[in-house]
């Protein structure tokens, strides 16, 4: 295997093509939109684990650079009380790096930008139409404009919609809504309960909302809540900013008054995402092509995994092309390796993201009793989660 055709250039298709460039695979990124997606989503954060996937490619300490270290979790109830607290500020030194809490778009860019001067080409504007698997050999690509590719494998990192899969396992399940939309934005000039480098997270009446903020007091916030009677795909395709804003206000009406505020002082609302998940996927992979990240195995947010397991995925992946010829038995070993732990944190995400939305005064009162414990058992899994390690030099196995 010499030449690897990547779609996808968000997250996964970079660090994979950095990965592959060390084993001197010639490595093309097709990606569909125009330019790097520098002004896309709202922000993440990028687990321990996920950025010591990136220190061996040398790219941690610039998304470092670029990010702010999260020193903990605050949890609050609508009245403003606290209800937990998860202390993070010991993760720089029991595992190397500290959760990055970083612009999607800023990452975006580092890791195209990277990838681009370690060799990786990177082809902007390339819809994927059609994938070729006839010939026993190589695989082909074709793209909307009528170019096409040919490559010994092609590896879709194209995210949740992907394309790559909806053409190599049609038999493959939808991606299911978990009942949730995703709205984000950036503010300024607002005072929040919480100090830079906190998470704070509120259990609102209606809604959770969590806002993060950053050493120069920009406001980072997101929302999580249920659509109401609105379809989540219509929502998505054809967002109306001014009613969406109005909703999201009337949803916090009855939680604390800067919620609000953070909400009106925000200049560009982000979104509507609407917020799925993918399991019981077959299988991953089919002859020469392979799906890697959210492509296989999208969750949602609520682990705070899925940048980290798309890192994790990549060198795996590309550990298992070093050490096995045949693409096919690669591929089936990078899979087998890698869903005990996917789905291990794709269980923890739907069970953290159970509670975002109560609908009763009954549901609140228990959760917020209850929350201490659970959090608890979060803070140990969480951690669980950070200290997995991966090491470019040991076998695949």
């Amino acid at each position: 295997m010499r030449k690897v055709l990547i779609v996808g250039g968000g997250i996964a298709g970079p660090v994979l093509g950095m990965w592959l460039k060390r084993l001197g695979m010639e490595v093309s990124i097709a990606e569909a939109r125009p330019t790097a997606a520098v002004g896309e989503g709202a922000f993440l954060g990028v687990a321990p684990n996920g950025m010591n996937a990136l220190e061996p490619l040398g790219v941690a300490g610039a998304v470092a650079t670029a990010g702010t270290p999260c020193e903990a979790f605050q949890f609050i109830n609508r009245k403003g009380d606290s209800i937990g607290v998860i202390d993070r500020s010991g993760d720089a030194s029991a595992f190397g790096r500290p959760l990055t809490m970083i612009r999607r778009g800023q990452l975006n860019a580092i890791l195209a930008e990277e990838a681009a001067r370690q060799g990786v080409e990177i082809r902007w504007g390339q819809r994927l139409m059609g994938v070729d698997e006839s010939h026993p050999s190589h695989v082909i690509a074709r793209f909307e404009d009528g170019s096409e590719s040919s490559a010994d494998i092609l590896i879709g990192c194209d995210g949740l919609r992907s394309r790559v899969r909806s053409l190599i396992l049609p038999e493959a399940p939808a991606p299911s809504f978990t009942g949730l939309l995703d709205y984000g934005g950036f503010a300024q000039g607002i005072q929040v309960p919480v100090p830079p480098g906190i998470n704070l997270m509120l259990f609102g009446r209606r809604a959770f909302f969590g806002t993060f903020v950053t050493p120069s007091g920009e406001i980072w916030w997101f929302h999580n809540g249920a659509p109401g009677s609105s379809d989540p795909e219509a929502l998505r395709k054809s967002p109306d900013p001014t009613r969406e804003r109005e909703r999201l206000l009337e949803l916090h009406r009855e939680d604390p008054p800067w919620v609000s505020d953070v909400i009106r002082a925000t200049p560009r609302l982000l979104g509507p995402w609407p917020i799925y998940d993918l399991h019981a996927m077959p299988r991953w992979h089919s002859g020469r092509v392979c799906l890697l990240g959210d492509a296989a195995h999208a969750m949602s947010p609520s682990a705070g995994q899925g940048a980290a397991l798309a890192m994790e995925d990549a060198l795996v992946l590309a550990r298992c092309l070093r050490d096995i010829d045949a693409p096919s038995k690669a591929f089936a070993a990078f899979e087998k390796a890698r869903r005990p732990r996917v789905d291990a944190i794709f269980r923890a995400a739907r069970r953290n993201g159970s509670g975002k939305a109560v609908n009763s005064a009954l549901s609140e009162w228990f959760r917020d009793r209850m929350l201490p414990f659970f959090l608890r058992l979060g803070a140990s899994g969480q951690s669980k989660m950070y200290s997995y390690r991966l090491e470019w030099d040991q076998p695949r196995a």
